[in-house]
């Protein structure tokens, strides 16, 4: 199991070569504040000086180590690679026994550690400036080294509260979300650095780490300074847990001093006065404390993690080499004959285009109604309520009515409510049904030029590939949508004015509705004749059911109760006895010697209506609300016909020879077939991904074979 954890180096070195972070594998996290030890952990696990030092927050980036365990063979073997040949003679490429490399600087081999520090505090300026502040984007350093146990080490910046010099003013957030960011990763171990001359109970290693680890099964807990702790006080109940316990365990460490450091105390010397004072001060605990016990626990933890690790983590990896090579197929590969990739690409668009509109595309739209679907929502549910919404009467009043059936008896007196007011109002409601058939129109259109988009997006992701492809493709069937938008407009505007130019009043459904009515209003008269009182004169009776017979005879003459005529002359029964007499007439005559304007007199705007004149208004009004709803009928079920014939049918079988017709052409095919600058790029990247994935799930598949897993 000990190979376990160079596999997972190998697979960091196969994503590193790509530059991405898109797999998290398992890691230790150091966390700590400043001036915790965090360094000194680290380098005791190095075993060199290899970390900048100073005074405030020194470590501004992350800081990625992957320790390398090296034995004789593999020293061998790694100058056999690095040998180079200069001026015909040949020269060792790495001398010594240890060394690092620095994934930035590429194969660059860095036997000098102290040149190893210098290019970490470069690199740190080079990005995160001079001033202090922090930057999340990571250093990779591989160190090489007999000394070492196979480790992949996160050094983070030192938690701080109060901003110094001129580091921004929200420092202590940016740090504590980088922190956050590495140690949320649930293949990764928290190692929390907490100094023992400080209260374990403050400890902001343990409480950032308890935030995203809260049963503590990835936390790690190491005391550092065990020899700074005052005088007759010891870390006994901290190292024993009982204090705080940490379930993986706490691990007590003592650093070298900045005198060790300033006089060059190497650290294989500062390990073995760490095993002597452990000895002394802690002889029952000395066995699991120090700098070596700490390297070997985490070696076997991480160990023990990557073998949890890895099923879900070669899952992950075929998932992703699933979605990226799906990527790579959409962007296709070089074109080779232009001829038949552009007849290929304009087919399929039109295919997609005419699929969405039938709902059969392979892309269906879950968030909201498009295609054929908005289509029909906008005629049977937009439409249709907006006609129902229609009042047969709006924007007509009594009066208006009133007005209408004076002006066309014209200077003579009417006996019947004239048939031409009829037409005039019902024509004028009508009329209203126009705008909401043209939006209609409008609203259909719209949801055509939609369907551009949403193939584009979705459908034929190959057309990203050669923008201006696109942009021609978008250019054509806007333009056929254009054209025929205003046919489709004339046929809607004839719809309605087909309904305008013949009022059928002999329609089945309009004459139901006024024999419905002329029963109506003679079961009316009749409840009035019953109702005269006894005192009324046998002649007025008489003149009574004469008018009857007279409305019966007339109506008889004028086809039967289904006419609409016959109904409007009842309307005129009983007239005569409606008049209001004048009692005591005074004949108004000019004054001598004045003039009198009749046009002067003012015409009343509202008045209370006579009987007879409510019962005209009533007819006209039934008759208009009965023909009126017969007309929106048919508009209802007429319109959305003449879209779907004059619009989207004559779309979709014209759209695939329109395309053809507009860019299958020879002079277009380089310019059509021009690939966007950054595509190109892309697929390089993708193929790159794509190869290291693979190759990761070789490496994942040699751990099966070699029985590690």
């Amino acid at each position: 199991m000990e190979a376990l954890i160079p596999v997972i180096n190998k697979l960091q070195d196969v994503f590193n070569t790509v530059g991405a972070d898109i797999i998290q594998l398992p890691q230790i996290v150091v966390v700590g504040t400043q001036s915790s030890g965090k360094s000194s952990v680290l380098e005791s696990l190095v075993g060199r000086d290899v970390l900048p030092r100073g005074t405030g927050i020194v470590t501004r980036r992350p800081l990625i180590f992957q320790l390398v365990h090296i034995d004789s063979e593999d020293r061998r073997k790694t100058n056999e690679e690095n040998e180079f040949k200069k001026n015909g003679r040949f020269y060792r490429g790495i001398d010594g026994e240890e060394w690092g490399k620095f994934l930035h600087t590429k194969n660059k081999i860095y036997t000098n550690f102290e040149e190893i520090r210098q290019e970490i505090e470069a690199e740190t300026e080079r990005i995160s400036g001079i001033n202090k502040g922090i930057s999340d984007e990571p250093i990779h350093l591989k160190v090489f080294s007999p000394n070492v146990v196979n480790l992949t080490l996160v050094d983070l910046p030192g938690i701080t509260k109060v901003p110094v010099g001129d580091q921004p003013k929200d420092i202590e957030i940016q740090i504590r979300e980088l922190i956050v960011k590495y140690i949320s990763n649930p293949n990764s171990i928290i190692l929390a650095v907490t100094a023992a001359n400080t209260d374990m109970a403050t400890s902001e290693a343990l409480k950032v780490a308890r935030e995203v680890d809260p049963d503590g099964r990835r936390t790690l807990a190491v005391v550092t300074k065990l020899d700074l702790m005052d005088a007759g006080t010891d870390a006994m109940d901290i190292l024993m847990g009982r204090v705080i316990p940490v379930k993986l365990g706490i691990i007590g460490v003592v650093n070298r001093s900045q005198l060790d450091i300033n006089q060059k105390k190497s650290v294989a010397d500062a390990i073995r006065d760490e095993y002597a004072f452990l000895q002394k001060k802690y002889p029952s605990l000395a066995n699991r404390s120090g700098t070596k016990y700490l390297a070997r626990t985490l070696n076997r933890l991480l160990m023990h993690h990557i073998r949890d690790c890895l099923p879900e983590l070669k899952t992950r990896i075929n998932v992703l080499a699933a979605q990226y090579q799906s990527l790579l197929n959409s962007y296709g590969e070089p074109v080779e004959d232009q001829s038949a990739t552009l007849l290929q690409l304009i087919t399929k668009f039109a295919a997609e285009y005419c699929h969405t509109i039938e709902g059969t595309a392979k892309y269906i739209e879950t968030a909201e109604l498009c295609g054929g679907a908005r289509i029909c929502y906008i005629f049977h549910e937009t439409f249709g309520r907006t006609l129902e919404s229609v009042d047969p009467l709006g924007g007509l009043t009594t009066i208006d009515v009133l007005t209408a059936i004076r002006n066309a008896t014209g200077p003579r007196p009417a006996l019947f409510v004239p048939e031409v007011s009829f037409e005039l109002l019902v024509k004028r409601q009508v009329k209203r049904l126009e705008e909401p058939s043209l939006r209609c129109v409008e609203l259909v259109h719209e949801e055509m030029q939609r369907i551009i988009q949403h193939c584009s997006n979705y459908s034929t992701q190959e057309l990203l590939r050669f923008p201006k492809l696109h942009d021609a493709i978008v250019e054509v069937v806007t333009s056929l949508l254009r054209k025929r938008l205003p046919v489709t407009n004339d046929m809607v505007h004839n719809l309605v004015a087909i309904e305008l130019a013949y009022i059928n009043t002999k329609h089945p459904d309009f004459a139901d509705a006024c024999g419905l009515m002329n029963h109506n209003i003679e079961e009316q008269r009749r409840n009035r004749m019953r109702d005269l009182p006894s005192a009324v004169p046998r002649d007025k009776q008489a003149a009574a059911g004469g008018a009857q017979s007279a409305s019966s005879g007339d109506q008889t003459d004028s086809g039967g109760t289904g006419n609409w005529r016959g109904m409007l002359k009842r309307g005129e029964d009983g007239a005569a006895g409606d008049r209001p007499t004048p009692q005591n007439p005074v004949p108004a005559s000019p004054q001598k010697g004045h003039a009198v304007n009749l046009l002067d007199v003012p015409v009343p705007v509202s008045r209370k209506l006579s009987a007879r004149e409510q019962r005209d208004c009533e007819v006209i009004e039934r008759l208009i609300k009965s023909y009126f709803l017969i007309v929106r009928k048919n508009i209802q079920d007429s319109v959305p016909k003449a879209v779907m014939h004059f619009l989207v049918n004559h779309v979709k079988d014209c759209l695939q020879s329109e395309l053809v017709g507009q860019l299958y052409k020879s002079v277009l095919l380089d310019d059509l077939l021009t690939e966007s600058e950054d595509m190109a790029q892309r697929r390089n990247e993708a193929a790159d991904m794509l190869k290291a994935l693979q190759k990761a799930s070789q490496v994942i598949a040699e751990i099966r074979e070699t029985h590690l897993w």
